[in-house]
């Protein structure tokens, strides 16, 4: 897995934020105090580094009809400037990536990650053949950031005149800020009304500065991933490729719900989430953790029923609102319900 710095790392180390590795791309982890980010993000307005992603402009007369046979969502069935969560599996039923779709004039906009984007882009250009389709990688041209919390919407028709307080989740609009043509995509990331941009990249530290101006003018702060890894698990949201990757399929993730269109047509590796379906259940299964330490396991810590291992944590954080490590894992059948505990090294782990 490649990592990659944030296009932002010089405005970041610029404003003394401290730099890590998350997902596969170097990103903020701190601007200032967690909690104060944290409380920024709950109570008013964050603004933070979305650059792990890659972005892709799907174009041609086929790409509707391209993207409906590989992928697991119903893409033809997007309206204009609608979105929706989709998933890339190998002929085994596995995940090799997690795609944002969105439906826009003449062109399909796809967001997925930047830490798999070789990969990403060969599975797509592999399926190309025969089909009036470009897939354009936009990665090193382009860059985003996004805003979240109470003020997020009314921040961003103030400051840039976009509207997006009519739009639904996973829609975007084609507009402009300084002067740069810029896509906004109606996107929560950890449950709050939020907002992201997607601008080009000689316009990314403008555009950052710029938020950021507004976004201190609400009584917010700019945000690292401690914070944005945090919230994000408060609302139960699981990131790729730290909680779902090539090693799990669909049911196992527990994603089936948003990123799988049950009653479209065939596309590769439909055949196992189907006959898994049909099975009515699977073996193991992601479910949200709640730790007896405030200190969160690292990724990777096994999970033990009487000496058994059972299961491992993919992810975990302090939570201010549980008072305690929360985070995500995997565990077998019999541990799935709710209030089932398991041992992990340095206390116990309660499924929520």
């Amino acid at each position: 897995m490649a990592v990659m710095t944030t296009p932002l790392a010089d405005t970041h180390r610029a404003a003394g934020a401290q730099m890590a590795e998350f997902c596969g791309c170097d990103l903020p982890s701190r601007f200032s105090e967690f909690e104060r980010e944290y409380r920024a993000a709950k109570q008013a307005l964050a603004l933070f580094d979305t650059n792990a992603q890659a972005i892709l402009l799907l174009t041609g007369r086929d790409r509707l009809s391209y993207l409906q046979a590989i992928s697991s969502q119903d893409i033809r069935a997007l309206a204009q400037g609608r979105g929706a969560l989709a998933l890339l599996l190998n002929p085994q039923g596995h995940i090799l990536a997690e795609l944002e779709v969105y439906a826009l004039p003449e062109k399909l906009l796809v967001l997925s990650h930047a830490a798999f984007r070789e990969r990403t882009v060969a599975t797509l250009k592999k399926y190309v053949v025969g089909s009036q389709v470009q897939i354009d990688d936009q990665t090193d041209r382009m860059g985003s950031l996004a805003l979240e919390g109470p003020q997020a919407l009314q921040a961003v028709l103030e400051t840039c005149d976009a509207s997006l307080g009519e739009t639904l989740e996973l829609s975007a609009v084609e507009a402009s800020i300084n002067g740069a043509p810029c896509y906004w995509l109606r996107r929560s990331h950890f449950n709050q009304a939020g907002a992201q941009l997607i601008v080009g990249r000689e316009s990314l530290a403008a555009s950052w500065e710029k938020l950021l101006r507004a976004v201190r003018a609400r009584d917010g702060e700019p945000i690292g991933m401690e914070a944005l890894n945090a919230l994000r698990l408060e609302a139960a949201i699981p990131w790729f490729p730290a909680d779902f990757n090539d090693a799990v399929i669909p049911q196992e993730a527990a994603i089936e719900d948003t990123h799988i269109a049950f009653n479209k047509g065939c596309y590769t590796g439909q055949e196992i989430v189907e006959r898994v379906r049909s099975r009515g259940h699977v073996n193991r299964k992601r479910v949200r953790l709640a730790f007896s330490t405030s200190t969160p396991p690292l990724s990777g810590t096994k999970l033990r029923t009487n000496g058994t291992e059972v299961g491992y944590v993919t992810s975990a954080a302090f939570s201010p609102r549980a008072g305690t490590a929360i985070g995500m894992g995997y565990v077998r059948r019999e541990q799935f319900a709710p209030g089932s505990s398991v041992q992990f090294e340095g206390g116990i782990a309660t499924v929520e």
